[in-house]
């Protein structure tokens, strides 16, 4: 029996729930779990369908999951294969760490192709691994060439999505744009409260009682892109500078890598600025 995702986004409508099961059942697929969201500020309709059968051609079942649904329905049809994906970093080598033990003994649900990073700093530790690492300096270089390296190392493999493991650099719109969708980040949860460098001192100074981290897409609009998955922690006034870092790096690695499993299992949509989860 192979297996099959199912992911519809569509205008809302009677009767889709009804259409979409009747085609599954059509072509032999049985459905093990359904989930859907109607966002019905936008008339818009979200399902997620896990399916087993024997099937060869997902095209046709495109084709007539397509004649049943309203104008401008997306169809996805996804069998089971891992996403393969590149890591950016640059010094912080706590979300890496995590990624690259998870991939080590593939529980991560996908494969690390490569780690680019702008600085050595993690070389050896990602080699160690197995894994290859590539060392792209910005220094002394425009944007453009920066990010014209990058993409030639990216290019050399077949990638789905690029992770942003507290990669500290700000990437173009012609890059973003070339990766629609296929960037994830993590950052502290501080912005814009706490904007530039050294947040964690910055909101030791302000005394604040919560610390959280997010994980979203890229877009043009730097840490504004859409949600996938956010967390926090209460710290209080027995936390200093170095206590605080040290929380948060444990949530920063905790959301990005729950909001990673979450689209490598082909749970998260996105909606404009904003993403369907199913959780």
């Amino acid at each position: 029996m192979n297996k099959l995702t199912v992911l519809i986004y569509c205008p809302d409508q009677v009767g889709l729930v009804t259409n979409i099961t009747r085609v599954l059942a059509s072509h032999h697929l049985n459905i093990v779990a359904m989930r859907e969201f109607v966002d019905e500020a936008n008339k818009a309709f979200f399902t997620r369908i896990a399916c087993t059968g024997n099937f060869e051609e997902t095209v046709k079942l495109k084709e007539k999951l397509l004649e049943n649904l309203p104008n401008d329905a997306e169809v996805n049809l996804i069998t089971e294969q891992e996403k393969q994906v590149a890591v950016l970093v640059t010094k912080e080598y706590h979300c890496l760490s995590e990624i690259l033990i998870k991939n080590q003994f593939k529980t991560l649900g996908a494969n690390v192709q490569c780690v680019i990073g702008n600085y050595e700093t993690l070389r050896n530790f990602t080699e160690k691994l197995g894994i290859p690492y590539f060392y792209v300096s910005h220094e002394n270089k425009d944007k453009e060439q920066f990010e014209s390296e990058i993409k030639g190392i990216i290019n050399q493999f077949d990638i789905d999505y690029l992770v942003l493991a507290k990669f500290m650099r700000i990437l173009s719109a012609d890059f973003v744009k070339d990766h629609a969708g296929k960037i994830v980040n993590i950052h502290h949860s501080f912005l814009p409260a706490f904007i530039g460098a050294n947040p964690y001192r910055q909101a030791f100074e302000r005394g604040v009682k919560i610390i959280g981290a997010t994980a979203h897409f890229v877009t043009d609009n730097l840490d504004e892109g859409p949600i996938i998955t956010q967390h926090t922690t209460h710290v209080d006034h027995n936390f200093g500078v170095k206590e605080m870092i040290r929380a948060g790096k444990e949530i920063e690695k905790k959301v990005l890598l729950e909001a990673l499993e979450l689209i490598f299992e082909n749970r998260v949509f996105v909606s404009g600025n904003k993403t369907v989860v199913f959780k």
